[in-house]
């Protein structure tokens, strides 16, 4: 294969950074897995189709990381929700009034930048607290009004890179009555919570008060999954439904009343919280929840050598634990009760 001098630039370039970039151990190890993914692509028996799914993928995520990076250490609050929606529903009007309460409270909203719920969204929370993470489609020909030519607007190609961008950087999520593209985003995002591949977040299923949608659907759903062992019985506290905009705004701005974030370091839960736990408080904490720990030991704690060296919010105090649980829903109430200090 003729390697041609755009390609022989673009490894010198990839060379030169590496040499100059004030990048972690980590990082420069995961980048270095990379390069050996693209060495595979070009050595190994992808097809054409293949390259160009990953290609565009990586250049998708690239193109979105970048948008984002500027609002790392702000909340954000994604909205789920029909485009098929019309200005003048109720669910419309509601998603508004939702959003701006949440703007008010200093969270950014994230929505898929199309019209109906997504447009009433940014509608809410106003153009400068709005984030539009798009996908191309026949039928809509790009972003709303409120967030079109914004630099907080991105549009993608795939469903699956732009589902993670939706996931990966928000720290709560209001999902509205929306179609069958809803209800993919509404049961993975579940799903990722259940089996502990994401994070834990608040999740809040909101309806129109005398119209109910997510009341009467998950009455079939949960008694059915129960019934059949395919859920737990915490599984359902996975998510809130309500009607009332004040029990949904609360129930994401009470979750961050002292927790902060999580982070898995060899095999250990480290729960990072704004606020250290009283001695007396701490202990009944623990012993309260020690069947979460494998060993029964919840223990407070100071930031990780990796966490230190990845700057990973060093100065907050922690409490470790050996998570004994397979997914997210059993930690909750843990979180509940140190949300209350």
């Amino acid at each position: 294969m003729t390697v041609s001098s755009n390609t022989r630039k673009a490894i010198e370039d990839l060379l030169k950074s590496f040499e100059t970039a004030q990048r972690t151990p980590s990082d420069i190890r995961l980048l270095n897995r990379s390069i050996n993914t693209v060495t595979h692509l070009v050595n190994g028996p992808s097809s054409s189709l293949d390259i160009k799914i990953a290609s565009s993928a990586i250049e998708e995520m690239s193109r979105a990381f970048t948008m984002f990076a500027p609002f790392r250490n702000v909340r954000k609050v994604s909205i789920f929700g029909s485009a098929r929606t019309t200005s003048d529903s109720p669910i419309y009007a509601l998603t508004a009034a939702t959003a701006k309460a949440l703007a008010d409270h200093h969270f950014m909203v994230v929505t898929g930048a199309g019209p109906g719920i997504m447009e009433a969204g940014m509608v809410g929370a106003g153009r400068e607290n709005s984030i539009g993470v798009s996908i191309r489609l026949p039928f809509e020909t790009g972003a709303n009004s409120v967030i079109a030519g914004d630099d907080k607007y991105v549009s993608m190609r795939y469903f699956f890179t732009r589902k993670l961008m939706l996931v990966k950087e928000s720290h709560a999520f209001l999902c509205m009555p929306g179609g069958f593209g809803t209800l993919d985003e509404t049961f993975e995002l579940l799903t990722l919570a259940q089996t502990a591949k994401s994070v834990p977040v608040p999740i809040v299923f909101l309806e129109v008060p005398g119209h109910p949608f997510w009341t009467p659907l998950m009455k079939v759903m949960e008694p059915l999954l129960l019934d059949h062992g395919l859920i737990s019985s915490s599984d359902t506290s996975l998510y809130t439904i309500t009607d009332n905009i004040e029990d949904a705004v609360s129930e994401i701005t009470r979750f961050y009343a002292n927790y902060d974030s999580i982070r898995f370091v060899d095999d250990v839960l480290y729960i990072r919280v704004k606020r250290s736990i009283p001695d007396e408080q701490f202990v009944e904490i623990a012993n309260r929840f020690a069947s979460l720990a494998g060993d029964g030991v919840i223990q407070r704690t100071t930031a990780t050598s990796e966490e230190i060296r990845d700057n990973d919010v060093p100065d907050l105090p922690r409490v470790s634990l050996k998570y004994a649980a397979k997914g997210f829903a059993d930690l909750r109430g843990l979180i509940d009760a140190l949300n209350q200090f």
